[in-house]
Parts: C-alpha cells; sequence; structure tokens
C-alpha cells in the first residue's frame, strides 16, 4: 500500500476517542482505526524504511496492569525505528495532528551514567551543545524528562548542568493540522527532519 497521507478520518476518530475511551466505542470504530490510522501508518514507516530500518507500529492498547488510569485504549498512534536500546526516531499522530521526534526516552543506570561522562567532558559535551543548537535554530523543541536539581555527583556550578539533568532527552517537531499531514508529501518531510536529527542520535549511540 502506497502512503497517501492520514485522511481527516484519523484526527476525527481520536477528538472522539478522547471523549469516550470505551471498548464500545472501540468496537464500533475499529473498521475506521484500521483503514484510517493503522494502515497509513504503516504505510509511511515502510515508505521510510529504506533510509531508515524497519518500525515497529506499537499497539492502540494500553497496559493498565499498574496505571490508576484504566481506560483501555492509547489516544495516540505511535511508531519508532530504533537504532540503539531505547534510541530511535518516532513519527505520531494523534487528535493534535503529527509530530516527530529522535532521542533516547530510557537509559539504564549505567548507560545513563556514560552519557553523563560524555556530557562532561569538555569535547564531547560541547559537541552535543552545538548539535542541540543546531537542531533548536532549525524548529526542533528540546524536551525530555529532567532532575529538578543536580545528579548525585554533579556540582549545580557545572557549565553543562542543564544536560547532566536529562534522564532522557529528545527532540520534536509538530506538523499538527498542517495541509502536508494529509498528502504523500508528508514521507518526504519526516525523511528530510528525521535526516536532521541523526547528529543527535549518532552522538547518542557513541557515548551511550
Amino acid at each position: 500500500m502506497a502512503f497517501t497521507g492520514f485522511p481527516e478520518a484519523a484526527l476525527d476518530f481520536y477528538d472522539d476517542l478522547e471523549a469516550d475511551n470505551s471498548k464500545v466505542f472501540w468496537d464500533a470504530h475499529r473498521d475506521t482505526y484500521r483503514g484510517s490510522v493503522a494502515a497509513p501508518m504503516v504505510a509511511l514507516t515502510d515508505d521510510l524504511a529504506d533510509m531508515f530500518g524497519a518500525a515497529k507500529v506499537f499497539r492502540p492498547n494500553r497496559d493498565v496492569r499498574f496505571s490508576k488510569d484504566k481506560t483501555p485504549y492509547k489516544t495516540h498512534q505511535g511508531a519508532f525505528v530504533a537504532v540503539a536500546p531505547a534510541t530511535g526516531y518516532y513519527v505520531e499522530i494523534a487528535a493534535p495532528g503529527v509530530k516527530v521526534a529522535s532521542g533516547f526516552y530510557h537509559a539504564d543506570t549505567e548507560r545513563l551514567a556514560r552519557i553523563r561522562r560524555s556530557i562532561d567532558e569538555e569535547l564531547h559535551g560541547a559537541e552535543l551543545e552545538h548539535i542541540l543548537e543546531v537542531l533548536k535554530r532549525k524548529g526542533w523543541e528540546i524536551g525530555g524528562d529532567r532532575l529538578k536539581t543536580a545528579p548525585r555527583g554533579w556540582s549545580v556550578d557545572h557549565p553543562r548542568i542543564e544536560l547532566l539533568r536529562h534522564r532522557s532527552l529528545t527532540v520534536t517537531r509538530n506538523y499538527g493540522f498542517a495541509d502536508i499531514i494529509h498528502t504523500p508529501e508528508l514521507a518526504d518531510q519526516v525523511r528530510k527532519h528525521w535526516r536532521e536529527t541523526r547528529p543527535l542520535l549518532d552522538w547518542l549511540v557513541q557515548h551511550g
């Protein structure tokens, strides 16, 4: 199946799911999910696979075993291309539209320590700062889970303390409801923007 864009029905589906996140609603709109959300997402990631690799298209069901929120379905559809553990490229459609991201969303204690040691080292730390500054100038939003204070063993006066606080590090770009999300050209735009983030992923793979 060739990617032709996400139809308006995909956005409407998630608008309605946020209002009625129930099995009754899902069963009544299962075909809409399959045809307007899942199938286009698979087609999009298939189109990108020659350059970035195969994607994992996430299941729509939530794991509610350890959550106070027992709503059964995710209110977004995401897909992820891994280049290292919990590190790679991401694309998502939800009620607010489409967005793309790159970075790492989790690191165990040892890996996080390696990343922080590289941030502390002048050459590698400055390189990461430069990569993120370039991405910020191009319109990417820097995010991720961060400590409120300095991690243990690091001074709050460290010149790169803001980076050292990160427990995850991502860059995100929102397309929202832009007309392009409904067209085949979205694949080219995602391809271009994911390529912009390659220096960040290369740094994380090398130093993580």
